[in-house]
């Protein structure tokens, strides 16, 4: 059911990043697609999950029990071991008492609108630079890239503003789900309105086989760690199916930080700036005026009067003024 399981928890055990918790969710939510498996599926999901229930936290085994309470299909052995009883398809479940709610003393804030968020992302560093930035981290290599993250903690370079809270939590709940069932055109519609910046600009974060830019994405909206490899085993089958590259990845994300990824948010964001001004550039006053070709004065013929004849002044006498 799952590739590479046991050379994960291997680099799990060695290098002293647990994804244990992230295994044991994939797994389940892997089996609770199928309707009906087989003795040998049904034998391997049991030998698999008993393997990492006892080490995982209570978050994760909670998670776990809610999906498999109400499968019908879930093993006895591995419901036994969360402490569940057998689904049954007639069974009840009680109705929990009224929570009272004391009233507000206060207004809540008012959330932000999407123009405040753009005026809060404005950008302090200069478009060209960002957009070198940017292109830098694209065309740098996997260790190359960590060093840039590294070295963009101690830049005076100015972040983007954090994504609002509330914001992020529904993004990051979006995009697990589309993750979960390879949704890419919707990942990145997501991923981009969140984040502000250009289709084009997210599907490349998205589509860079490396995964780094996707960290630092994922990392400027605050994705806790397993729904960021949640994301990685669903998305990208490419890296998925890698044990290096998921444990590369999950590594990374563990060391950066939230100011790394929000200055490549804001290199992002002032390289689509400057990729516009360079398109329409041509159509600038400044650069019109400063296009115009000399050309050799010309002075313009007096006017004739019709058969080419030429009039002579009247002259009068000084009296009548004819």
């Amino acid at each position: 059911m799952f590739p590479g399981f046991d050379g994960l928890i291997t680099l799990s055990r060695r290098e002293g990043v647990d994804i244990r918790p992230t295994l044991l969710r994939v797994l389940t939510d892997l089996y609770v697609q199928a309707s009906v498996h087989s003795r040998d599926e049904e034998q391997q999901f049991v030998e698999l999950t008993s393997r990492l229930i006892d080490h995982v936290d209570d978050a994760t085994r909670a998670a776990v029990r809610g999906r498999l309470a109400i499968y019908p299909g879930a093993p006895p052995e591995v419901l036994r071991r969360l402490g569940l009883r057998p689904y049954q398809r007639d069974q009840r479940v009680p109705l929990a008492a009224e929570i009272s709610i004391a009233p507000a003393t206060s207004q809540p804030p008012k959330p932000s609108s999407h123009a405040q968020l753009r005026m809060a992302s404005s950008l302090s560093m200069r478009p060209q630079d960002a957009a070198e930035i940017s292109d830098m981290f694209f065309r740098a290599s996997a260790s190359e890239r960590g060093l840039i993250l590294h070295n963009l903690q101690d830049t005076p370079l100015r972040a983007s503003a954090r994504i609002p809270a509330a914001r992020a939590a529904r993004t990051i709940e979006i995009l697990e789900r589309a993750a979960f069932v390879a949704d890419v055109a919707n990942f990145t519609l997501e991923l981009g309105d969140a984040l502000i910046l250009p289709a084009r600009v997210a599907a490349e974060i998205i589509d860079d086989p490396g995964g780094e830019p996707l960290a630092c994405a994922a990392r400027a909206l605050n994705m806790p760690s397993p729904v960021f490899q949640r994301v990685l085993l669903f998305l990208k089958p490419e890296i998925g199916t890698s044990v290096q590259q998921v444990y590369r990845l999950s590594r990374l994300y563990e060391t950066l930080s939230e100011r790394s990824a929000l200055i490549m948010l804001a290199a992002w964001r002032g390289s689509t700036l400057a990729a516009t001004r360079a398109k329409y550039r041509p159509s600038l006053y400044d650069d019109e005026r400063h296009r115009e070709r000399a050309a050799p004065a010309q002075t313009r013929p007096a006017a004739q009067p019709p058969g080419g004849a030429t009039m002579a002044p009247r002259k009068g006498s000084q009296g009548s003024g004819r």
